[in-house]
């Protein structure tokens, strides 16, 4: 009887799900076998599993995965180990009882050591511990610096974005510019292109939050150029290139790259595709475009546009009274955006599409009632906006100064210029550039075109390939 009622605790305990410690032990077999074979894509995919358990990480067990991975005494376990929280003595106490009864693997692979700093940073970040994750963020850098292997990329790649996201959050940016730039010099000398893609985006990031477009520019330019090997590096690069381009007054660059860094984003990172909306509408605004209103109802991103729409439909409209009462009621949410001075340069477009319908409207009409409808101080003022709008092309008009009036012209067929031939131009364009895109992201296993694959490889790389399409529709916000 006592085996009858044993066998059913038996089945139950065997049907319930893997404990987050036996993940953990997978993945470092995972990394293990990666490092041995040398295959970068087991190592990527150990990362997107450890994403994929980033919320269930406690000390208790992240302390037990150091005693499995790393040799208990020796200086990276000891290290690490002072970093985490001491959590309740009977907890501890039970998962000493449940991971004594299993003999501990032990591993001495640089691989597994940096994927242990790793680990250990994000529990800390998402515990909100900032003051012990800056200092093992500082000793996972001096560990990888000392390892040069290319298994170990990826996971430095990680450590970078975490080390500068932990003093970003501290408010000490700035003190850790110099060791960003000797990074970004040790990865071009290894070759090591994801490092140097991952570090340049960190410094021009670095640069950008202290508003330093000129030196953030000359780095750029500067930088070796190469074949991004990361989407989401590259939605930054293109991102921080567009806000440079913004500040250097190339409308028409920045918005391709704000454009472009949106659409390639993952549709999970919602606050990167937000901001890079909010810098792409103020740009085509600076431009004399008017963005569609399914611009602004995109989901989730209704109440964080809000202000933005509200500033278009002030531009739209060209009443220079309600754009300044719109840029007032939102000055704090421009300011946190770093869009306010963009924002200020609004204010001469608004007047430009004011006096493009007062052209349209009217034949002739005086610089006093331009003045009176513009809500400007002077009749000088309005002279001289006339003036530099017909010069540039916004209005098609004369100024009549002996009789101080404005002469619209008769508009003509837009059909007989070339303004249609360019529009489809640049559809077209567009289009071919995309398909260009997706041919060059197209990968193959090497050596397809040789070997036979086995059934057993094509189980597992079906399977790989469902769990890469499911982490990546489910990718984390905090990547951006």
């Amino acid at each position: 009887m006592a085996q009858d009622q044993a066998a059913p605790s038996n089945s139950l305990a065997s049907s319930s799900p893997p404990s987050t410690l036996h993940h953990l032990k997978e993945i470092a077999s995972l990394v293990e076998t990666a490092a041995y074979d040398r295959e970068i894509r087991r190592i990527l995919r150990a990362v997107r599993l450890t994403m994929a358990l980033r919320r269930k990480l406690k000390s208790s067990v992240l302390s037990a995965f150091l005693s499995f991975a790393l040799s208990p005494g020796s200086e990276a376990h000891t290290r690490l180990s002072s970093y985490l929280p001491k959590e309740d003595e009977h907890e501890m106490e039970v998962d000493t009882a449940t991971t004594a009864a299993q003999a501990p693997a032990k591993h001495s692979l640089p691989e597994l050591e940096i994927y242990c700093y790793l680990v250990v940073l994000i529990f800390l970040v998402d515990q909100k511990k900032y003051n012990e994750a800056k200092a093992c963020s500082s000793a996972g850098i001096a560990r990888v610096k000392n390892v040069n292997n290319r298994t170990v990329d990826v996971l430095a790649a990680r450590l970078y974005f975490y080390y500068s996201l932990c003093y970003e959050l501290t408010g000490d940016l700035a003190e850790i510019r110099g060791n960003l730039h000797a990074l970004h010099r040790i990865a071009t000398l290894r070759r090591d292109e994801l490092g140097q893609e991952t570090l340049l985006n960190l410094l021009l990031r670095n640069y950008l939050h202290y508003h330093l477009y000129d030196q953030a520019e000359k780095l750029r330019s500067k930088a070796p150029r190469f074949e991004a090997h990361s989407n989401q590096q590259f939605c930054r690069y293109l991102f921080y290139l567009g806000k440079i381009r913004t500040i250097q007054l190339e409308y028409t660059d920045a918005k391709e790259c704000l454009l472009q860094a949106s659409r390639k984003a993952p549709v999970a990172a919602i606050g990167f595709r937000v901001q890079c909306n909010k810098w792409a509408i103020v740009v085509r605004l600076l431009l004399g475009e008017i963005p569609e209103r399914t611009v602004f109802m995109q989901n989730g991103m209704e109440k964080a546009l809000r202000p933005y729409f509200e500033l278009t439909n002030a531009v739209r409209t060209g009443d220079l009274e309600l754009f300044k009462s719109v840029a007032e009621k939102f000055s704090s949410t421009f300011g946190s955006d770093q869009t306010h001075n963009l924002v200020v340069r609004l204010r001469h477009n608004v007047i430009r599409t004011a006096l493009r319908k007062l052209s349209i409207s009217y034949s002739r009409i005086s610089l006093d009632d331009v003045a009176k409808k513009l809500r400007l101080d002077t009749v000088a003022d309005a002279e001289n906006i006339v003036a530099k709008a017909i010069k540039d092309g916004a209005i098609d008009a004369t100024l009549d100064r002996g009789n101080g009036c404005m002469v619209s012209k008769q508009s003509g067929d837009i059909y007989s210029t070339t303004e249609p031939q360019m529009a489809f131009n640049s559809r077209i364009a567009f289009c071919l550039n995309m398909h260009n895109e997706a041919v060059c992201a197209l990968r193959f296993p090497p050596n397809s075109h040789k070997e036979k694959e086995s059934a057993e490889k094509r189980s597992e790389r079906k399977q790989q390939e469902q769990e890469l399409a499911k982490h990546i529709e489910e990718e984390d916000d905090d990547e951006f």
